[in-house]
């Protein structure tokens, strides 16, 4: 591939009053919401309908429907693994200036075509405000599908040395069999990142997104369709989690596992996959983003103002349904009264509702079940004597699933919601004595085992590289004075370990060397045309 251009980060609009795009999406949610939508499976490029009808409606308005989509079943399955296989070799032959075109089409048309209606999907079916929905289905899905173009053509750059005589070549072939790209609810970016960026590598992809997503989901594949993406390169199923595990993960060309979701699915898929070893062809790659439990820490000796916004910023966007959310942090006791005075100001004046209304900060979470488990939360902390609740602790589900945004304060350093993964708009802070420093810096460390992303508010540099040797692997992503969300490709590319994930950050030339599988080729100019060595004479 050859001269390949340097593409930078989409622009973010703005959405502000008489602005254009705002005009555009506030008539794409009208008209996404005027009709109800039947929506297929797309395998080998055919749409596949089914009997089997689920209903989409949106979090912050359950009652109304936006449509259905078709459920499928095993059949489906197998049949997306037989197209992804049948595409494969057609694919793989494309040279990567070939590939990368229909990917950087497709960006294209995201950014100007469709911007508007996958930005309102996003909005309707996943229940984001307008801002948080154009950093995520426009603009991050935008840099992907560029950017990937970018790190892809670096790949084939690094070759090994040839001396006098020799040549040597590295070829970065496409991995042996299909991938299986399963995407999460929360981010449309993500969702089509994950089959795309080995598709552009030249796999073949079998792709499951997250119910609550396929509203965005089926619109993504069909600008990938309308860019030029070849029949059964990527096959897009809706079918049930354990039903499809039981059928990718049994079949001898499962060639790798692409995932962000849940921990605990990411460790029971790892467990099928290593516990099927014998019958693969090959080692399966297996990457994934889980969960997190995300910190910000505060020294006494910080900006308490900026501290205070990326709290409430950090925390409560996207109703902390982020990977990267705050939802714990720890503040000196020399300055919470502070920090409480703003984070509770700022909390109160946030508004909650459908995201329709553009003064909405918050919205809905994405589901009952979702609903139901924040809410235990918070129950919880109202009958603790070791809690009290600041802000928020309030919650309704009978227009949409509404938790207003909620802050406890715990005197315990061990308290459960310090500790375990909430995925909602309830941050949890421990307030410790200055003198705890250093037990605090050990806290953080040591009580969760997840290592996604986290903060340091200070002032000295001196503090901040001693948190940064302190809390060394506690954090793939970690911030100085600014919130532990947000991060952008090729600037912070994406991922963390221990329980957070295999860290092969996406948005990054690393993700994209996981989906090859390089061959090394010598050709020798001047071979030997005696058996003996110098030695031996």
């Amino acid at each position: 591939m050859n001269e390949v251009p340097i593409y930078i980060n989409e622009p973010i609009l703005s959405y502000a009053i008489h602005t254009k795009e705002r005009t555009e999406i506030k008539a794409a949610l009208k008209n996404l919401k005027s009709k109800e939508m039947l929506l297929p499976m797309i395998i080998h490029g055919k749409e596949v309908f089914t009997d089997t009808h689920k209903r989409i409606s949106p979090p912050h308005e359950h009652a109304h429907i936006l449509g259905h989509f078709c459920e499928g079943n095993g059949s489906h399955v197998s049949e997306a693994i037989a197209a992804a296989l049948h595409a494969k070799n057609s694919w793989m032959s494309k040279t990567l200036a070939e590939r990368a075109a229909v990917f950087l089409k497709a960006a294209d048309l995201i950014a100007t075509t469709y911007r508007a209606e996958l930005n309102a999907a996003t909005m309707l079916c996943q229940s984001k405000n307008v801002y948080q929905a154009e950093i995520d289905a426009a603009c991050e899905l935008i840099d992907f599908l560029r950017l990937n173009v970018s790190f892809a053509n670096q790949i084939e750059t690094i070759q090994p040395h040839s001396p006098q005589g020799v040549s040597n070549k590295m070829i970065y072939r496409p991995l042996e069999g299909f991938i299986f790209a399963l995407t999460p609810f929360n981010f449309t970016a993500i969702a089509g990142n994950l089959p795309c960026a080995p598709a552009l590598m030249g796999n073949t992809v079998v792709w499951k997104p997250a119910y609550a997503q396929i509203y965005s989901a089926h619109l993504l594949m069909k600008i990938l369709m309308e860019a030029g993406l070849p029949n059964g390169v990527i096959n897009l199923i809706y079918t049930d989690g354990p039903i499809t595990g039981d059928i990718i993960f049994q079949h001898r060309q499962f060639a790798g596992l692409h995932f962000t979701g849940s921990t605990q699915v990411f460790k029971n898929l790892s467990c099928t996959i290593y516990q099927n070893i014998d019958i693969y062809q090959n080692f399966p790659r297996i990457v994934g983003e889980t969960g997190g439990k995300d910190f910000i820490l505060a020294h006494a000796d910080c900006n308490i103002q900026a501290l205070s916004v990326a709290i409430v910023r950090g925390s409560f966007e996207y109703q902390g349904q982020k990977c990267s959310a705050a939802s714990r942090a720890f503040i000196p006791r020399s300055i919470w009264n502070e920090v409480k005075e703003k984070i509770t100001s700022m909390t109160k004046e946030i508004k909650i509702g459908s995201v329709e209304d553009f003064s909405n900060f918050v919205n809905a979470v994405i589901d009952e079940k979702s609903f139901d488990k924040i809410v235990s939360y918070i129950e919880h902390a109202k009958s603790d004597s070791e809690t009290e609740i600041i802000a928020g602790g309030t919650y309704n589900k009978s227009v949409g699933y509404f938790i207003d945004p909620t802050i406890i304060v715990t005197s315990n350093p061990n308290y459960k919601s310090l500790k375990e993964e909430i995925f909602g708009p309830v941050l949890t802070i421990y307030v410790y004595d200055d003198s705890e420093w250093k037990q605090v810096l050990h806290l953080i460390d040591s009580s969760t085992n997840y290592a996604l992303t986290g903060s340091i508010f200070a002032n000295k540099s001196s503090i901040i590289e001693e948190v940064k040797k302190a809390l060394y692997y506690s954090a793939g992503n970690f911030y100085i004075n600014d919130k532990p969300t947000g991060a952008v490709v090729n600037q912070q590319p994406f991922g963390g370990t221990r329980l957070s994930g295999t860290n092969d950050k996406a948005g990054s030339i690393l993700n994209l060397l996981r989906w090859v599988s390089p061959l090394v080729i010598k050709e020798n100019h001047a071979p030997p045309e005696d058996f003996t060595y110098d030695f031996m004479k």
